[in-house]
C-alpha cells in the first residue's frame, strides 16, 4: 500500500515503512479522513562553532647565533621580507625575544619543531617557543 502526502508542494510516494515512521514521529496522528496529510516539522539544530585558540611564536635571544641566521629563519618559516625579518631580529637581539607570528596550535606547533630542527642541524642554539595568545 502507498500513500501520497505532499512535502513542499511535491508529490512524495511513501512505502508502508515511510508512513509507519511518519506515524510514530508525529505522534500518531494519522489525519486519515482529514482535510490534508499528517506532516510533521524536524529542525536541525546547528552546532556552534568556537574560533579555535591562537598561540604565538616567539624566538629567544642567546649570545651564540648569528643575526643573519635568525633573518633567515624568520624569512624561510615565517615568510617574513628581508625588511620585517630584520625589524624582529633586532627586536629579539634588544628584548630578549620576539613574536614571528600567532597561529593555531597545530601550525605554531610545526613551525616550533620545525625551526628548532633546523637551528639543531646547522649546530645553532637557537630556541623558538610558543604561547597562549590573549584574546
Amino acid at each position: 500500500m502507498f500513500l501520497a502526502t505532499s512535502f513542499r508542494n511535491h508529490l512524495v510516494a511513501a512505502s508502508g515503512e515511510q508512513i509507519a515512521a511518519a506515524i510514530r514521529m508525529t505522534g500518531g496522528a494519522q489525519n486519515i479522513g482529514t482535510s490534508g496529510p499528517a506532516t510533521s516539522t524536524i529542525t536541525k539544530v546547528k552546532p556552534k562553532t568556537k574560533r579555535p585558540s591562537l598561540y604565538r611564536v616567539l624566538i629567544l635571544n642567546d649570545d651564540y647565533t648569528p643575526m643573519e641566521f635568525v633573518i633567515l629563519v624568520l624569512e624561510k618559516f615565517f615568510q617574513k621580507d628581508a625588511e620585517a625579518a630584520t625589524k624582529i631580529m633586532l627586536h629579539v637581539h634588544h628584548h630578549g625575544l620576539g613574536e614571528c607570528g600567532i597561529f593555531t596550535y597545530e601550525i605554531a606547533e610545526t613551525k616550533v619543531t620545525q625551526v628548532m630542527d633546523f637551528a639543531r642541524k646547522r649546530q645553532h642554539p637557537l630556541q623558538c617557543v610558543m604561547e597562549k595568545a590573549n584574546a
